[in-house]
């Protein structure tokens, strides 16, 4: 195993794979011999030869920012040695696509496919659990919506079902504008997920989310799996009522068996959080060759969100975009969150996090330049705003924020049965659809087993991204088939819902 890594042949810093001591030398292709002249905690970088100030650091063939003072040969960088080199919009005009070495999706099939064992619905779409939901249309029912749901866990175990749930917000009334329809859209998107093998939908009746509306712009949805409640309307104990309904739902899901079904028919979200030094090198390359070969499974989709997290590195998709209106509309997705931010009165280049600069990561670009490998080398075939579902296979963009819990819930509304959460330093969380966490380094996987579900460290403990990756497509698999990550053990199921504008 390697104690250091260049990247890229044009790069003028390396990253410490394991922690290297002051005095030490090393032998770096391009460089020749490197004495350290600082200590390189690991994940961190240092500098390979001299970089004069206001000069660019290279990272992944790239600018991740340029130097505040002269840094010399062998010296330690971190955010107090860099700075960003972002600024506010841009107009892209000398952008133009070239996504000629892109895989073309089923080009490496060779009459092959993976197959998972999944829930096939009557509107054609898939599930990977067969779980009962209980959504509220505002956050006044959240108590009626708790006591439903222990009722009908008390009273059935769950026996026959994958879990009932419910998913408590603070939204449906006293919003305005974009706001109020974010919320009507992820709420909308939960009742047509095929995750679900059942939705009792709890509304009060006197929110601004009115029940009836909120049924109208849900279309048309599958009556078999989804039902309406609105507790003003209910004679009585609304808690018995929405328990009987409930319980109708939860007979139904029981009669709902596992099928084969191919891999196409996974929709994945792409995600990353409390990012490291690794995670561009380990588990987020790692999720890009898994995209690659699931978008290879003519049907298959994935999707990357993050857009403050694109930041920096945003060119590298719009080259691969698939036609002229993908890269307007990829150009529109960057430029309009940069207006959200400034709008605000906030840069857009101060995204790393405490944990991230501590974890080896100093500036947006360095961060985006790993955060956007996740996404592998396949065309863009789709660019959606926030609340849209999918409508097109193959690697999708989605309008979302960096915050963990939004963006995967913006991911899982979308249509993804799963998200694949890439993370240096370790989280606990799930949104309501698994949330499976990749750690991008050996030593997390070590400390919170009961948090990691699997080890991309070992890419740079001597294993291939070959051998790693079939390990990844199985475990996917198995997860899609059933097996619980450890957010769903753990219990944890939540969702969190964008906001922009006041609260009346």
């Amino acid at each position: 195993m390697k104690d250091f890594l260049k990247i890229n042949p044009a790069d003028n810093v390396a990253v410490a794979i394991n922690p290297l001591s002051k005095g030490t030398v090393v032998t770096v292709d391009g460089a020749g011999d490197v004495t350290l002249v600082s200590d390189i905690p690991a994940g961190h970088k240092f500098a390979l030869r001299d970089i004069a100030e206001g000069e660019n650091v290279v990272k992944y063939g790239f600018p991740i920012g340029h130097t505040r003072h002269a840094v010399a040969r062998g010296a330690f960088l971190d955010h107090n040695d860099i700075k960003t080199n972002l600024a506010g919009q841009l107009d892209y005009s000398d952008i133009s696509i070239d996504n000629r070495n892109c895989p073309a999706p089923g080009s490496a099939l060779k009459g092959e496919e993976a197959t998972f064992m999944g829930y096939e619905r009557a509107d054609g779409q898939v599930g990977i659990r067969n779980e009962l939901w209980v959504i509220p249309t505002v956050g006044c029912v959240n108590g009626i919506v708790k006591q439903i749901v222990d009722r009908v866990n008390a009273e059935t175990g769950a026996m026959g079902v994958d879990g009932i749930f419910g998913f408590p917000h603070n939204y449906g009334c006293s919003q305005l504008g974009d706001d109020h329809e974010n919320t009507k859209k992820i709420l909308r998107d939960m009742v047509h997920h095929p995750n679900a093998g059942g939705i009792l939908v709890v509304g009060l009746g006197c929110e601004n989310n009115q029940p009836k509306v909120f049924e109208e712009f849900c279309g048309d949805y599958d009556r078999d799996r989804v039902k309406f409640m609105v507790c003003q309307e209910v004679e009585g104990d609304e808690v018995e009522a929405g328990v009987k309904m409930l319980m109708d739902l939860y007979e139904k899901a029981r009669t709902y068996t596992r099928t084969p079904v191919k891999a196409s028919k996974l929709r994945i979200g792409l995600k990353c959080g409390g990012s490291d030094g690794f995670s561009g090198i380990t588990a987020n390359p790692l999720l890009g060759e898994f995209s690659d070969w699931l978008c290879d499974q003519e049907g298959g989709t994935t999707v990357l969100t993050e857009v403050p997290e694109m930041f920096g590195a945003e060119t590298i998709l719009m080259r691969r975009c698939a036609d002229d209106r993908l890269l307007g509309e990829t150009i529109s997705l960057i430029n309009n969150f940069k207006e959200y931010f400034l709008s605000h009165g906030e840069p857009v280049g101060e995204n790393p996090s405490p944990g991230n600069k501590a974890g080896g990561i100093s500036t947006l670009e360095e961060k985006a330049l790993g955060c956007t490998q996740k996404s592998g080398k396949s065309p863009v075939f789709g660019v959606l705003e926030y609340g849209e579902r999918i409508h097109e296979h193959g690697l999708n963009l989605l309008s979302a924020p960096g915050n963990d819990l939004v963006a995967s819930t913006a991911l899982a509304a979308a249509g993804c049965q799963m998200v694949l959460f890439t993370t240096g330093r370790g989280t606990p969380f799930g949104t309501f659809v698994p949330t499976m966490k990749i750690s991008t380094n050996s030593g997390l996987a070590r400390r919170k087993p009961t948090w990691i579900d699997f080890n991309a460290g070992e890419l740079v403990e001597d294993k291939s991204m070959d051998e790693v990756l079939g390990n990844f497509i199985n475990y996917v698999l198995k997860v899609a088939s059933g097996e619980g990550v450890n957010s769903e053990k753990a219990g944890i199921h939540e969702i969190a819902i964008f906001k922009n504008g006041v609260t009346l």
